[in-house]
């Protein structure tokens, strides 16, 4: 019989206890993992999903995710006017939080350019995409709305028409999808009390003035509706996104486009390389650092279980060497018994990863290569920790079983 396997039968409830803990242990680690897994996902879904070649944004800027970019709507005239552009789109995106049926409800409104996107690159599980330039939205599964529900934003109310999975923004908020002067018209949601004092405040102030006295059609208009008064800018945009023709240079269009100094061009993989290097690279060293110290922790717990298991057949191992056993015979007792404990460890963690990470509140992606990573390294801690039994055990004299 194995001598190892022997040994943790005698000592079962110590190993099991043990085994569980480092089970445990190496569950949070394979989670961290997932979770940045996750993060990289959520962050470049849209960079990815919605299919632009270039992305222009706000001059000096790096783009939408990254800080605020605000550029003028027109600017999508502009840059379809180029040639080897067959698309520009507008797009807005921002985080919102409100009530509905007495809890809060957060999200991330993502503007489609409609007509020219209806969201049809959005993969729907229920309804349809958007039918009509106002009040429809389609919404994340995550977000808890039912198909056909009414929610209110701002002065409007807004129908969910279609249904989608697996859509959420770099916060974790799921995402909802409206058209971008549906989009426009949430974010720059005004309360009528703050409209009207404007209203009051640009009368005041131009009744104040020379040409506000001697023009009686200007105190009009500047007690009227924002959209009135051309001297005031309209509400902007965060990126326009271009699609190229598949033949097109694209070096010489990021040409042209920079010398336009109101704006800066990123590529598609820029714009991602922005996300990830900015956005997602502390949480990345963040959770490193964790599971570093995770597997410290584990390696520690494996040699102090190893070297007390060590200690407790002290007689045996004396007895094994007065009979004449080779070293190589207790080495491999104390080394399999740690690496027996790492296997058992790692396949706990990864069965009860599979029933606890969907309950996460942020995506925990599993993913081939860092499991078989995380096996390595539990190998590799497994190995280390049996050093000390080992040590201990090589200092062990014979005549110890004659004491």
């Amino acid at each position: 019989m194995n001598l190892a396997v022997r040994d943790i039968r005698h000592n079962f409830s110590r190993f099991a206890f043990t085994t569980v803990g480092i089970g445990l242990l190496l569950m949070v680690v394979m989670g961290m993992a997932g979770i940045y897994r996750g993060l990289i996902f959520e962050a470049t879904l849209l960079v990815d999903r919605i299919g632009a070649d270039l992305w222009v944004v706000q001059g000096n800027t790096r783009g939408p995710f990254a800080e605020l970019s605000r550029i003028p709507v027109n600017l999508e005239d502009r840059v379809r006017a180029l040639p080897e552009v067959i698309r520009a789109r507008r797009f807005v995106n921002h985080s919102i939080q409100r009530e509905h049926h007495g809890k809060p409800l957060r999200l991330m409104v993502q503007g489609l350019a409609w007509p020219d996107d209806k969201g049809e690159w959005v993969s729907l599980v229920a309804g349809r995409p958007l039918g009509q330039a106002h009040f429809e939205m389609v919404a994340d599964r995550s977000l808890g709305l039912a198909l056909g529900e009414q929610v209110t934003f701002g002065k409007d109310v807004y129908r969910v028409v279609g249904l989608t999975t697996g859509m959420s923004g770099i916060a974790g908020d799921g995402l909802a999808f409206f058209t971008v002067s549906d989009a426009m018209a949430i974010q720059f949601d005004t309360p009528s009390e703050a409209i009207r004092l404007e209203r009051a405040a640009r009368l005041a102030r131009t009744g104040n003035q020379d040409f506000g006295r001697a023009q009686p059609l200007l105190l009009e208009r500047a007690g009227g509706a924002s959209s009135g008064i051309s001297e005031l800018p309209q509400p902007q945009v965060s990126a326009i996104l271009v699609s190229l023709n598949p033949s097109a240079d694209v070096n010489k269009i990021i040409s042209t486009l920079s010398t336009w100094s109101d704006v800066t061009v990123y590529t598609a993989q820029q714009q991602r390389d922005l996300l990830l290097s900015g956005t997602v690279d502390k949480s990345r060293r963040q959770l490193g650092l964790f599971s570093v110290l995770l597997i410290i922790i584990s390696t520690i717990i494996i040699a102090l279980i190893m070297y007390t298991l060590t200690l407790d057949k002290i007689h045996d191992i004396a007895l094994l060497k007065l009979i004449g056993a080779r070293n190589r015979v207790i080495v491999s007792l104390i080394l399999q018994q740690a690496l027996i404990m790492g296997a058992f460890g790692y396949g706990l963690a990864w069965w009860l990863g599979q029933y606890l990470f969907p309950y996460f509140p942020r995506r925990v992606m599993l993913e081939t290569p860092d499991l078989i990573k995380l096996a390595m390294i539990t190998v590799l801690i497994s190995m280390l920790a049996s050093l000390l039994g080992i040590w201990k055990a090589m200092r062990v004299e014979p005549n110890t079983v004659l004491a």
